[in-house]
């Protein structure tokens, strides 16, 4: 058990075709050698981690990997295909997959290992050793780093082979720790008047850099090896601090401060980014690190030669970053409004429902109540009441300026937060309210992305993002909204609020389809994130439309994890082992408004699932919209339902939609199997004819 990886553990001649399939016949390797406990367990530990980002690599590699509790010791299996297995690189399939099993605790040492290999599938030497191994003892001796007996008498190719890890194997002992120091880049030299190399005076350009994954293990140190090696190419000093599950090591102050500038490569929160502050800051995901180091570091350099202060980036999820430079406008509009939500919709869930909790107490008239401050009454239910509502009503009061603030903020990090919380709140002040809110933020960050490209000396980027940006980004901001566009954007408000407050009939039944389409398309993502915050705006300045619309948004978003969770009990036949089990947790995750519960099913099989929630979705929308249901708090699920108007009515609309979204799902993938099985008969038919024709 001592070791990493045993022949036991590889596969040369991996059969399987798909990346599931792949991951399962490695895994049950692991099962079969006591290192995984539970296998469909861990299977689903694996599946999740894919969800968040596909794990294949330029170069034909794949490299499943995650941190499960079924993990007993820190474990690698290694399956050669050759067809190939898409794992959703680029450049293609990958014929060399990796399935890297960490323990839930981590194991530093053995982390550290992991990590060291992550960097070696960056050296095409190592992976062509790999590819010409001819025995599992000799590809698992390679992937440990050593050298393997030779089963044939030596040849210049095996001797090649031979070396291609033991270089390596000992300076890699810190690889989870932090960063190794950077070799010395040699200073470019000229020719002097005798012919002779004279060094020229032009100083290194220096760089730091800071890596990241969600698990730490494999693309955080394949980000790093390959900026390195960029680095190195390009004639440039570079250092890399690797944020891995062994831990991190912070680089040294020094360094940090002679860096001319900053490249994050992450897909999860950068640890203490304030020591970046005020540097030139190219900010992508890890995959850009490991596939394009050269273009980020030309980019950086050419910040730098423009003089741009970057405040440093901010530590926050992958959805909270502007994105790729490669990204398109639209797709960098939906990363920051999608920012300024992920930051409202707690402050929406505490003081929506304190406020519905305060109304069932209390009544519909606990508004009138006094405050708690001046009037409260420790054994009436009415002074809690209004104690709930009022604090609720305090958290409702930071909805639009956190929407704004954080817009700005995910366009131009902290230096957006002033003048997009400024911003908003003017958007309070006139009742411009939610759609104020958006405009604010949006202008908040485009200011200051504009102040942040000009430049500056250097003596004075360490105070623009404190004091000079916020201070003239904030006067541009509330001159703007005070004067310019904020009378515009309120009428308009005004009548968002007006149609929602008379919509009835065919115009409300319409409305409710269109939002169920949008809660089920993606299932958590874009669309499903707007049609909610569009709801939840709505409770800010609530009337019956408003809470109609928050109603019918909530009981679509429902209905995919509960149909999945009918169907996978109904016709488990048709699911996996892993589906039947998610189908378990769907009910809860349903029941809750969790309407990511069905991305699993989603992911697996698209094609059927996704159309068949949308109609699901289309269903409860519009009949939530004709039954009048309504809802004043943002979430809960079933267990609001008392503060539901139309409580039967609107449990009937999600079990119709449920119901649909079952049907349709349990007929088509019964199509499909028949169709496999058809497939199946007609080729074993057709063997079996083509046995007699060579017989006779």
């Amino acid at each position: 058990m001592s070791e990493l990886i045993t022949a036991e553990l590889v596969d040369l001649d991996l059969s399987a075709e798909t990346k599931d399939a792949a991951a399962r016949s490695l895994a049950e390797r692991m099962v079969a050698s006591g290192r995984v406990t539970g296998l469909e367990g861990f299977l689903a530990d694996v599946a999740a981690r894919e969800a968040q980002m596909p794990t294949g690599l330029d170069g034909g590699i794949g490299i499943p990997h995650c941190r499960s509790e079924h993990v007993t010791a820190p474990t690698l299996a290694f399956g050669r295909s050759a067809t190939g297995i898409d794992f959703g690189a680029p450049d293609g399939p990958a014929d060399l997959i990796f399935l890297i099993a960490a323990p839930a605790g981590g194991d530093a040492d053995h982390l550290s290992i992991l990590s060291t290999l992550a960097r070696h599938l960056m050296d095409e030497t190592f992976t062509c050793a790999l590819r010409s191994a001819s025995e599992p003892a000799q590809a698992a001796a390679l992937i440990r780093g050593e050298e393997a007996e030779p089963e044939t008498p030596e040849t210049p190719e095996t001797a090649e082979v031979a070396q291609v890890d033991a270089p390596d194997a000992a300076p890699e002992t810190d690889a989870g720790d932090g960063p190794a120091a950077p070799e010395p880049t040699p200073e470019p030299e000229r020719a002097g008047p005798s012919g002779a190399p004279t060094p020229t005076s032009t100083p290194v350009f220096r760089i730091v850099a800071v890596t990241s994954c969600p698990t730490g293990i494999a693309h955080t140190y394949m980000a790093a090896e390959s900026l390195e090696k960029a680095g190195k190419a390009a004639g440039v000093e570079l250092v890399v601090e690797t944020q891995g599950s062994a831990g991190f090591k912070r680089l040294d102050p020094r360094i940090v401060a002679d860096a001319d500038g900053v490249i994050f490569a992450h897909d999860v929160e950068v640890r203490d980014k304030e020591r970046f502050a005020g540097k030139p800051t190219v900010d992508v995901g890890v995959k850009a690190g490991i596939n394009r180091p050269d273009a980020l570091i030309a980019e950086v350099r050419e910040k730098a030669e423009r003089g741009e202060a970057s405040a440093p980036a901010h530590a926050a999820a992958p959805m909270d970053k502007t994105g790729d430079a490669s990204d398109g406008f639209g797709t960098r509009l939906r990363k920051w409004l999608m920012t300024g939500v992920s930051y409202m919709v707690p402050f929406v869930a505490a003081g929506g429902l304190l406020i519905a909790l305060a109304f069932a107490i209390g009544g519909y008239t606990i508004d009138k109540a006094p405050s708690v401050a001046d009037h409260f009454i420790w054994t009436e239910s009415t002074s809690w009441a209004a104690l709930l509502f009022q604090v609720g009503g305090v958290a409702f009061g930071f909805l639009v300026p956190i929407l704004a603030g954080y817009i700005a903020y995910g366009m131009a990090d902290r230096p957006g937060l002033v003048p997009g919380f400024v911003g908003g709140s003017i958007a309070l002040t006139i009742n411009a309210g939610f759609l104020g809110g958006l405009i604010a933020g949006l202008l908040a960050g485009g200011v200051v992305m504009a102040i942040q490209r000009v430049g500056v000396p250097p003596a004075l980027r360490g105070i623009m993002p404190v004091v000079v940006i916020p201070l003239i980004s904030s006067a541009i901001v509330g001159f703007l909204m005070f004067l310019v566009i904020g009378k515009p954007i309120a009428s308009l408000q005004k009548a968002l609020t007006d149609w929602l407050s008379g919509l009835s009939g065919a115009n409300a039944i319409i409305l409710g389809v269109i939002l169920g389409l949008m809660m089920c398309f993606d299932l958590g993502g874009p669309l499903n994130k707007v049609a909610y915050a569009f709801a939840v705006g709505g409770l800010a300045n609530p009337n019956e439309g408003s809470l109609k619309v928050m109603a019918a948004v909530m009981a679509a978003g429902m209905v995919p994890p509960l149909a999945m969770a009918l169907a996978t009990t109904v016709r488990g036949r048709l699911f996996t082992k892993t589906e039947r089990e998610n189908g378990k947790a769907a009910w809860v995750l349903g029941a809750s408004f969790i309407t990511e519960g069905a991305i699993p099913f989603a992911a697996a099989d698209p094609l059927r699932v996704i159309p068949s929630a949308m109609a699901g979705g289309a269903v409860t929308g519009a009949l939530s919209m004709a039954f009048g249901c309504t809802l004043r708090a943002p979430h809960g699920g079933i267990f609001v339902v008392p503060l539901i108007g139309q409580p039967f009515l609107y449990l009937l609309a999600v079990a119709a939609g449920t119901g649909v979204t079952t049907a349709l799902v349990i007929v088509l993938k019964g199509l499909r199997r028949s169709r496999d099985a058809q497939a199946a008969a007609a080729a074993d038919t057709a063997s079996e004819e083509e046995q007699v024709a060579v017989a006779a």
